[in-house]
This record gives C-alpha cells, structure tokens and sequence, in this order.
C-alpha cells in the first residue's frame, strides 16, 4: 500500500473521530428511574447535565431509597451514553479498537 494514501487514511480517521467526539459533546441522553422519579441528563461524553427530583420521591424518612434512585437512574445514563459514543465512533473505526478513545 501507498504510504502517502495511507498517512491520508489515517488523517481523515484523526479528523473524523474529532468530529464525532464534538458531536458526543453535544448529544444528551436521558434516563429515569422510579418511574420517572429521578432523571439523568447526560452527554455523549459523560458529562451530567442536569438531574431532577420529583417531589414526591423525598421522604426524610427513607433517604436510602431516594439514593438508591438517584444512583440508579445515574448508572443507566452512564451506561446508554457509553453504548451511543461506542456506536457512532466504531462506525468512524470500522470496528477498530482505538486506545484512548471512550
């Protein structure tokens, strides 16, 4: 293979990835638990946004089950906005695992 057309291949992949991580930057998932109770908003790159609290899931009483909710609902945004990134920069990778990428 060429090394010219192959140092070409490797810029468009380097220039592309950045791209698609600025898009990550800017998407923003949402996830809930409780139904519905506690939501996540988080971007594409892990960054939380914002987490809202319905009222009636504060009871001074069992604050435990709010922390519950809360890490629950965290964890699922977490893991759909690890699923998106891994998805939209594979499709940029071909499939090719890329050390130091999400």
């Amino acid at each position: 293979m060429d090394f010219n057309k192959l140092m070409k291949q490797a810029k468009k992949m380097q220039e592309d990835m950045a791209r698609v991580q600025g898009e990550l930057e800017e998407e923003v998932i949402e996830a809930s638990s409780g139904g519905g109770m506690v939501k996540v908003a988080i971007t594409g790159s892990q960054k939380i946004e914002r987490i809202s609290i319905a009222k009636d899931a504060v009871d001074p009483e069992d604050l435990e089950m709010l922390e519950d909710l809360i890490l629950a609902a965290v964890n699922e945004a977490v893991n759909a906005s690890k699923e998106m990134a891994a998805k939209r920069l594979s499709s940029v990778t071909g499939g090719m695992s890329m050390p130091g990428m999400m």
